[in-house]
């Protein structure tokens, strides 16, 4: 076992057995062992692989967007631009790579990183190096004004709670201590406040709430409401989010146990876009395949122009990549985008059938 293993199993011990929300809580958020604390998890030599590293199309188009929705906004200068989750700073260095042309675009911009990983954001400042980032631990910590947020595989690492529906009702999965002491899942006895949030199902069901993903997207909504603004959300969640149980961890690119190890697995859950938007309280758009998405925004015509100065190898990569992000039976539709905003501009680009006009397609 772990060393924060066994701090967890203190815990319970003293004080009972906890929910797998409190689980994750610790397991990827303690103060010095969490995993996204200390961890370096994304790329060959982590534990996961995103869309960022996977091309910089992906974020040269992010990157379009953020200024469209500036355009769209009235050019508000300065404009809050936020990252939640940056991982090493690849998603936003390609999109402001990708909008240095945009007039004015990049002199309205104060850039704000939302990160608890030390590790992480020593890459993320040499990736970003000349955008002088502020970073925070929390959301809420960035100053007031108009925002432009983008969050890439975030809302996935939230904490969430478990269920199952018995003969007696709902019942909240917990963590408790098996006869050795080691760490276990266990179903609570009795009905916990949480099960009265669900709705009736059958028997054997499984269903997932998330307190914190509602939470922060209510706070953004808040911020966008009172500011204006839009926030831009890309994860994966299938349509079934929040009504069954997805919660899965990975080390080393491999499935593992949810209990292995933790503070060393990684920990996601499929992330329920209804309740995020619910919970937003502003304008919705979406959620969209993640391929649709990218299409719309002009990931062909973006290949294509990359492949006109590669070199056979590269233009085999670039369109390996292109189908990896797009292609349904890989990333195109298990990830999905949701757009949320202040409701008084048009929808946004990516989320209908035509883009519009003010796109920026000023790619370097």
């Amino acid at each position: 076992m772990t060393e924060l293993g066994g701090l967890i199993a203190r815990r319970i011990a003293l004080t009972g057995p906890i929910s797998l929300a409190d689980f994750m809580a610790e397991a990827l958020g303690h103060p010095r062992l969490g995993y996204y604390r200390r961890a370096v998890p994304v790329g060959a030599a982590g534990d996961f692989t995103t869309a960022p590293e996977i091309s910089q199309m992906f974020g040269e188009l992010i990157g379009a967007w953020l200024a469209e929705r500036w355009l769209a906004i009235g050019r508000p200068a300065p404009v809050r631009l936020v990252e939640l989750g940056p991982g090493r700073g690849t998603l936003m260095a390609d999109a402001l790579r990708a909008t240095r042309a945009v007039p004015g675009f990049h002199a309205a911009l104060d850039l704000h990183l939302v990160d608890t990983n030390a590790p992480m954001r020593e890459a993320q400042r040499l990736a970003l190096r000349g955008y002088a980032p502020t970073w925070h631990e929390r959301f809420d910590e960035v100053p007031d004004g108009p925002l432009l947020l983008v969050a890439n595989e975030f809302f996935d690492a939230l904490p969430v709670r478990q269920f199952h529906r018995t003969a007696q009702g709902w019942r909240e999965r917990m963590v408790g201590l098996d006869e050795q002491g080691g760490l276990r899942l266990a179903l609570a006895p009795g009905a916990t406040p949480f099960a009265s949030l669900l709705p009736d199902a059958d028997e054997g069901a499984e269903a997932e709430l998330g307190e914190a993903g509602r939470a922060l997207a209510g706070a953004i909504g808040a911020r966008i409401a009172h500011d204006g603004g839009w926030a831009l959300i890309i994860d994966y969640g299938a349509g079934t989010a929040g009504r069954a149980a997805s919660l899965q961890a990975v080390r080393g690119h491999q499935g593992a146990s949810i209990l292995d190890r933790p503070g060393e697995t990684d920990l996601s859950a499929h992330v329920d876009f209804a309740a995020l938007a619910a919970s937003a309280g502003v304008a919705a758009y979406g959620p969209v395949g993640q391929g649709e998405f990218l299409r719309r925004l002009g990931l062909q015509e973006r290949a294509q122009a990359l492949k006109q100065r590669a070199k056979p190898a590269q233009e085999n990569a670039i369109d390996a990549a292109s189908a990896r992000l797009i292609a349904p039976d890989q990333m195109g539709t298990l990830f999905r985008a949701l757009a949320l905003g202040d409701g008084k501009n048009a929808p946004p680009a990516g989320f209908t059938d035509t883009p519009s006009d003010d796109t920026p397609r000023t790619f370097t």
